[in-house]
């Protein structure tokens, strides 16, 4: 840390930094998951209900099939088009270009007067969704640290939940309307949630990753503060975050990492086909058979009319609920264990709801809504967060924005099938429908337990560890991190990190007295000759590297390590001083401002912003020393 720098000389922070900030953030893009969510569900109580069907002349199922599932495309193609736009323009505009174009279907949908226009609302809604549903994950995963990227990606995912839940209950209010309302008002609701979440990205901070990725350093290491140490520049923290993801984006230049997805396919290739088959599991497992065509299936199980829509209300509620646990729970026990025992249970409930339709008994509605009710939630709990944490976060860096929207272009294929396909199933097949999916769910508890790695408590650039793809000098399945040093050592040495899973490289110390097992690739890469011993150290025991060790001998020191350091305090100045004269400036600490009030309101008006920092640095100094006997992260 610099000892000469003058804390008076940089503009202070709002009130809203460290986990208020970190929290409000993150709940507040749950908007656009929110958004997708209700999207989905609006349509299911809509479809049923007698002014819709007299307005459009009772439409065929191939019709509704079309006009509900009509949005996949839409976000199909968007999603596919957002890793390049994600890349350029950032993840926070990304998004405020999304919840614009969701303000502007939704109304169309609305005022629609005949099936075509509502089908290019749809269609129109469905760019938004698919912009929304690649980048708020991403978004997600790189403001979020090791310990809580799953819970944060949970609470996210209860957002969706939320949204779907709300739709629901919205639609069944509405059924009380005697009149076009009562289908106009649900489409309507999406447009004002839009509008929200429009404005919202003005306040919200860029992802230091996109930032540093695109060398906005001065930025970054303000908003890694502003996150983590509570507006403090200077703190070790924020600055060894800096550090490391500096390092990876270095790295990654200097392998020259391709750009296009047929480099990134062969590069990542099992990083690629992980994250496309959680999505594609995710749907093929059934959730939007119960998520469009709900109403639907109690009518075929003998529920009618507004008693169909009431108990999908039920179902909507117990699927809220229990999204909320694996927020504890995915960050202790894993995320393979929880995909493991939803897929078991998902497809004993879809045969026995088969089997339950097939014998026709008088109670057959009722064990019918207990069946869907116990697999929706087991879904909530399980393939309905987990495919959506997973993509972001075994994705590297440099193909992070494009290796999300192909798993999320998979996600909205996958959902046209079976959006289009379910109406006209429903009246073919019958019962038989619900063993296809019930099959798909055996199927992917084999895939995880056979092929999905465990990626708990790893940060963001130690995913190499795990899938031992990166072929280059620079990296030796090692972390990126800071660990195993106190905190002098730490200071003195910020570029040093320790082998991946606690690998011992021997007794081989550099120019400055460490030993090599305390050197990550950057160190490495500027000490040319450690870098060669090491190589040779482990050319008989891993053979992964021996293409790379005869390489390793002629390595040179292109990284220097003034590049990994966190900017000087005159550019960072210069940052907070023009941000504080933006407009976008004084929009973030018009909010910062409101949400202080509701902070101290939450704290029975007690905290004053001195205690609040004193307690938030104390949280962050037990957080740190909990990672750094957990995990060795900071």
């Amino acid at each position: 840390m610099d000892s000469n720098i003058d804390d008076t000389a940089i503009p202070p922070s709002g009130y809203l930094v460290g986990k208020p900030l970190l929290y409000f953030t993150s709940v507040f893009v749950s908007l656009g998951v929110f958004l997708f969510g209700y999207d989905q569900g609006v349509m299911s109580g809509i479809i049923t209900g007698p002014y819709f069907k007299y307005y459009f002349n009772d439409p065929s199922s191939t019709t509704i099939g079309t006009m509900v599932a009509i949005l996949e495309i839409g976000a199909l193609i968007s999603s596919l088009l957002v890793g390049r736009m994600g890349d350029i323009i950032g993840r926070r505009r990304t998004i405020r270009y999304g919840a614009f174009i969701f303000v502007v279907g939704g109304s169309i949908q609305t005022f629609a007067t005949d099936m075509h226009h509502l089908i290019l609302g749809r269609i129109v809604s469905g760019v938004a969704v698919g912009l929304l549903s690649a980048t708020v994950p991403v978004y997600q995963s790189e403001i979020s640290q090791p310990h809580n990227r799953g819970q944060l990606s949970c609470v996210q995912f209860t957002g969706n939940i939320f949204g779907y839940a709300t739709s629901v209950w919205t639609d069944y209010g509405c059924s009380f309307f005697e009149s076009n309302l009562s289908w106009r008002f649900p489409l309507f609701v999406q447009c004002v949630i839009g509008l929200l979440l429009f404005l919202g990205t003005f306040v919200i901070v860029e992802t230091p990753r996109w930032l540093l990725n695109n060398d906005h350093d001065a930025e970054g290491i303000v908003v890694l503060a502003d996150l983590y140490s509570n507006g403090d520049v200077h703190d070790i923290r924020a600055r060894n975050e800096f550090r490391n993801i500096k390092e990876d984006v270095l790295m990654s230049r200097l392998e020259d990492t391709g750009t296009s997805y047929s480099y990134m396919w062969k590069r990542y290739k099992t990083r690629i086909l992980i994250a496309m088959s959680s999505q594609m599991f995710a749907q093929f497992n059934g959730i939007n058979v119960i998520s469009y065509y709900a109403p639907l299936v109690f009518e075929q199980a003998g529920w009618f009319g507004r008693d169909a829509i009431l108990m999908t209300g039920i179902n909507s509620i117990i699927y809220f609920a229990s999204s909320i646990p694996p927020w504890y729970l995915v960050d202790r026990w894993g995320r393979k264990p929880i995909l493991i025992i939803g897929g078991i249970i998902m497809a004993i409930s879809l045969f026995s709801i088969s089997f339950v339709l097939f014998i026709n008994v008088p109670k057959t509605p009722v064990y019918v809504v207990i069946l869907v009710i116990i697999y929706n939630a087991l879904f909530g709990f399980s393939w309905g967060p987990i495919p959506w944490l997973l993509p972001p976060e075994i994705l590297p860096l440099s193909i992070r924005s494009k290796g999300a929207s192909l798993s999320t272009a998979t996600n909205w294929f996958c959902n046209f099938l079976v959006g289009e396909l379910t109406p006209v199933l429903q009246e073919t097949i019958k019962w038989r429908l619900y063993l296809i999916h019930g099959t798909s769910c055996v199927l992917s508890f084999l895939v995880v337990h056979y092929i999905y790695p465990e990626t708990k408590g790893l940060t963001l650039e130690d995913m190499d560890s795990v899938f031992d793809d990166r072929s280059s000098t620079f990296s030796f399945q090692s972390s990126n991190s800071v660990t195993g040093l106190n905190q002098q050592q730490q200071q003195q040495h910020p570029g040093a990190g320790t082998g991946g899973f606690g690998t011992n490289y021997g007794s081989i110390t550099n120019e400055d007295g460490l030993p090599v097992q305390y050197q990550s690739p950057a160190v490495l890469a500027r000490h040319p000759i450690v870098a060669a011993q090491q190589a040779q150290n482990l050319k008989s025991s891993t053979p992964s590297l021996r293409s790379t060790s005869n390489y390793m001998n002629n390595v040179s020191p292109l990284i220097q390590p003034h590049e990994l350091e966190p900017p000087n305090i005159e550019e960072i100045r210069a940052y907070k001083l023009s941000d504080n004269n933006s407009i976008k400036g004084n929009i973030r600490r018009s909010s910062e401002n409101i949400g202080s009030m509701f902070h101290k309101v939450f704290n029975n008006n007690s905290l004053k912003r001195s205690d609040s920092t004193s307690e938030f640095t104390n949280d962050s100094e037990d957080e740190e020393a909990n990672l750094t006997s957990n995990s060795g992260r900071h």
